[in-house]
C-alpha cells in the first residue's frame, strides 16, 4: 500500500473529451406511490420535475439512484419503497442513449433486487459501472452544521464512487469493532482480540488513505471551496507516515487501548473522522455560513465531484437534485443553472414551483400530481 498525498498538494488529471451517459426513457412500475410513471427526455440534458409536496417527485429520483446499483438516495427497505396498496414488488426499467436496457426489479417474498443490463443478469457493481450517478437531497442541506457521522457517510459515498471497495471495508471495520467490543466485555483470550486488532489496523489504515486521496483530487477541481480530513490515522498519512508505518502504529495503539468503560469500548479511529470543508470566499469554515451558502458549496462540491468522475473514468454521471433552489436566491440559481450547463452531464432535478427554473436550458418539464406524471413540455413545446 503506498502513502496517499497530503489533500493540500497539487494534483492533476488528463481531461478527456465528454462522454455523456444520458437516459431518454424511464418506467416505474408500484414503486411508491406511482403505479405506473413513464418519462421521455427528449435527448434534453436536463430533466425538471414539479409538483406540490407529496406528488412523487423524489420517488422518481430515488428510482434512478436505485437503478444506479445503489440501495437508494433514501436507504429505504425495498418492501418500503414498493406501492403501499401493489403487489409487493416493483421494477425501474431504463432506456439509455445508446440504446442500453437496464432495470432493478423486487418482488413480494424475495432478499434482493435483481438487476438486468440487455436482457442479461447484472450484478449492483456492473449497475453501477455501467450509470454512475451523484445526488443531494435536502437531508444534505444540513450537512455542515450536523454530527461528523453525517459527514462521513456523504463523503464516504463520494469515496466509493471511484475505490468499490471502500464501502465494504467502511462496513467491516464497523463489525470488526464490533466483534472486538464483544469478545473485551465477555473476556476472550487475548489472543482473538489480538487478532482483531490485526484486521482493523489494516482496514483503518485503507480507509483513512481513500478517504485524503479523494479529498486531494476532489480539491483540484474547487473553486471556492476546500475539503479536508482530519482523523487519528488521517493525520498519520498527512504528517508523511507511509501506510505500513500507520498501520503499526495503530496496531500499537489499539493494543493499548482495551479498557471498558461503563460498558462502552473507547477507542479513537476512523469511525470518529471528520471532513472539513472550508468557505474561501468567505474565509469561514461551512457551518459558519448562512444556509444559503451551505447550499452553494454543496453543490460546488456535487459538480467538482462529476467533474473528478470525468477525470478518472472518462464518464459524466447523471446528477440527481432533489429541490435543487431550496435555500438559493435568484443570483445563486441563475449561477447554479449555467454551472450545470456547463456540466455537461444529465441532471434530474426537483422542485415545487415550476417558474424557478424558467431559465434552465435544454429542459424537458415534467409535472407530477398524486404519482401521476400530467404534463410534459420540451424547451417550452408540449
Amino acid at each position: 500500500m503506498q502513502r496517499t498525498a497530503n489533500p493540500c498538494m497539487p494534483v492533476r488529471f488528463r481531461l478527456w473529451p465528454p462522454n455523456f451517459i444520458m437516459i431518454k426513457k424511464l418506467c416505474l412500475t408500484d414503486f411508491r406511490n406511482h403505479t405506473m410513471c413513464k418519462i421521455e427526455t427528449h435527448g434534453c440534458n436536463n430533466v425538471i420535475i414539479t409538483g406540490p409536496n407529496g406528488a412523487g417527485k423524489t420517488a422518481i429520483l430515488e428510482a434512478l439512484s436505485i437503478l444506479s446499483g445503489d440501495r437508494g438516495m433514501r436507504g429505504a427497505q425495498y418492501v418500503d419503497v414498493a406501492r403501499f396498496d401493489g403487489n409487493g414488488g416493483f421494477s425501474v426499467f431504463a432506456v439509455l442513449d445508446d440504446d442500453t436496457e437496464m432495470s432493478v426489479a423486487f418482488n413480494s417474498g424475495d432478499t434482493n433486487r435483481h438487476g438486468n443490463i440487455d436482457g442479461d443478469t447484472a450484478t449492483l457493481v456492473e449497475l453501477s459501472s455501467r450509470l454512475p450517478m451523484v445526488w443531494i437531497t435536502p437531508r444534505e442541506d444540513r450537512l455542515f452544521v450536523d454530527a461528523a457521522s453525517e459527514r462521513r457517510a456523504f463523503f464516504d459515498r463520494l469515496v466509493a464512487s471511484f475505490d468499490s471497495n471502500h464501502s465494504g471495508r467502511v462496513a467491516r471495520f464497523t463489525k470488526l469493532l464490533s466483534e472486538r467490543a464483544i469478545a473485551l466485555k465477555s473476556g476472550r483470550d487475548m489472543r482473538w482480540v489480538d487478532a482483531l486488532d490485526d484486521q482493523i489496523a489494516g482496514v483503518a489504515t485503507a480507509i483513512a488513505a481513500a478517504r485524503i486521496q479523494y479529498a486531494g483530487e476532489l480539491n483540484y477541481f474547487l473553486q471556492n471551496a476546500a475539503i479536508s480530513v482530519s482523523g487519528m490515522l488521517e493525520q498519520m498519512l498527512i504528517d508523511g507516515r507511509s501506510s505500513g508505518d500507520t498501520e503499526r502504529a495503530y496496531r500499537e495503539y489499539l493494543g493499548g487501548a482495551r479498557e471498558i468503560v461503563a460498558d462502552k469500548m473507547v477507542v479513537d479511529g476512523v469511525h470518529k473522522s471528520d471532513f472539513g470543508v472550508f468557505n474561501k470566499q468567505l474565509n469561514l469554515p461551512a457551518n459558519l455560513t448562512s444556509t444559503g451558502q451551505q447550499k452553494t458549496m454543496l453543490l460546488e462540491i456535487i459538480l467538482a465531484h462529476a467533474k473528478l468522475l470525468h477525470a478518472r473514468t472518462n464518464n459524466r454521471p447523471i446528477i440527481l437534485l432533489d429541490e435543487a433552489a431550496a435555500h438559493l436566491d435568484k443570483s445563486a440559481r441563475d449561477k447554479l443553472f449555467a454551472e450545470l450547463g456547463e456540466s455537461e452531464a444529465q441532471v434530474w432535478a426537483t422542485g415545487i414551483d415550476v417558474e424557478v427554473f424558467t431559465d434552465v436550458p435544454n429542459a424537458v418539464f415534467v409535472s407530477c400530481k398524486d404519482g401521476e406524471i400530467s404534463n410534459i413540455v420540451v424547451n417550452g413545446q408540449e
